[in-house]
């Protein structure tokens, strides 16, 4: 072999590897999303605000039916921009065209596709998300309150984007307008985005509550997901948990008028005390819940999480004559210890304790935890003598 063959073998060797690995089976995978059922219904895992190339979004619309397989989610809605079409020199403007195309691939896939699409203008009122449209084109007017009544007649469900978004904002006060007044006394708004993207709204969590709105999270996605979530750590979009009867876009659709929905992004969970109770009692178990302790001797216990969130704990007063953890952080998908131990080395007799945890990253109103009680029955038995 000599020097002048090197640099030509070297680049047959590249070639071959490009070519070879060009060939290979291309893993295409579902990540499950484990977050458990409620009783009497089936919890699905939605994202009601996406966009395309129809709109301003970056992909084309099979893509996001690929995206939401890949990521464990049951439904999507399409929603590109009425108004905001930036790239109409390049692509149909048929506002029911990205549905359309994106639906034939959900259907594949088994993923719900829902029509959509965001009508977009200044605030007030701001973007605003009708979903369960039938006829995206006649929304295609200049007046919101036209677009909103024809979205209504059409069975829509309406909810208000991103209230906390920026660029909207009038001395960076996030504020509820008389249009969103006008739009609610009309019933023409039923839900609002308490988180988009990454941004929790607190503002929008309160008026959610307080006037019985549903409550959203919606990933707002124009990029390809993997830009803008790092899915392969971790990390996911924020997603609206739906607690249907079924797994079907109508039963959706009936969920979320009827406000049976949580919020779950990052590692927290926001909703209404009713459904984010049976989430934590669903995932979280103990091993034992009776106990003997003798004399001042630490017992441990196992919790376990069987869902993707992870609990953070943190105890709500004192038991009398145990000392138990005063936080605890419960894993995803792990089990972690749990200890108990006698104030008192002469302690006898038997007792019913109920030790009550805030769980701080569960939500049932803005910078308030849901609580959980677990009950124990403990036997106290003394120390041996000279054992302490």
């Amino acid at each position: 072999m000599t020097k002048e063959n090197i640099p030509a073998l070297v680049a047959s060797a590249i070639l071959f590897a490009v070519v070879s690995h060009a060939h290979e089976p291309v893993t295409r995978a579902r990540t499950a999303v484990n977050i458990p059922d409620v009783p009497g219904f089936v919890t699905l895992k939605c994202d009601f605000h996406i966009h395309t190339v129809f709109s301003d979004g970056y992909v084309w619309p099979t893509v996001r039916a690929e995206e939401a397989w890949r990521e464990g989610l049951d439904a999507i809605a399409i929603t590109d921009h009425i108004e905001y079409q930036p790239h109409k020199s390049d692509v149909n403007t048929n506002h029911n065209r990205s549905y359309q195309i994106a639906s034939g691939r959900g259907e594949d896939l088994e993923v719900i596709v829902i029509k959509g699409s965001e009508i977009t203008h200044e605030m007030p009122p701001g973007h605003l998300n009708a979903i369960f449209l039938t006829n995206s084109m006649q929304l295609a007017v200049r007046d919101w309150r036209e677009e909103t009544r024809i979205a209504h007649q059409q069975g829509a469900f309406i909810f208000w984007n991103h209230p906390g978004w920026e660029p909207q904002l009038k001395n960076n006060i996030v504020t509820w307008h008389d249009e969103h007044s006008w739009l609610v006394e009309q019933g023409f708004l039923q839900g609002i985005e308490v988180v988009n993207g990454r941004d929790y709204y607190p503002e929008a969590h309160r008026w959610a509550v307080d006037r019985k709105l549903t409550m959203l999270s919606n990933s707002d996605i124009h990029a390809p997901l993997n830009m803008d979530f790092h899915v392969h750590d971790g990390d996911h979009r924020p997603l609206t948990l739906v607690f249907a009867k079924a797994r079907t876009s109508e039963a959706i659709r009936e969920a979320l008028f009827d406000r049976r929905t949580v919020v779950y992004s990052g590692d927290k969970l926001i909703g209404e005390e009713r459904f984010l109770k049976p989430i934590f009692d669903g995932s979280v178990r103990f091993n034992r819940t009776s106990v003997t302790l003798k004399g001042r001797k630490p017992v441990y216990l196992q919790v376990s999480n069987n869902s993707d969130v992870p609990f953070e704990l943190e105890r709500i007063g004192v038991v009398e004559g145990v000392n138990l953890p005063g936080t605890l952080m419960i894993a995803a998908r792990k089990s972690v210890l749990f200890d108990l131990k006698a104030t008192a080395a002469d302690a006898s007799g038997e007792k019913r304790v109920v030790v009550t945890y805030r769980v701080k990253n569960l939500l049932v109103a803005p910078g308030e935890g849901l609580q959980c009680e677990f009950p124990f029955d403990i036997t106290f038995t003394p120390a041996s003598s000279g054992n302490n």
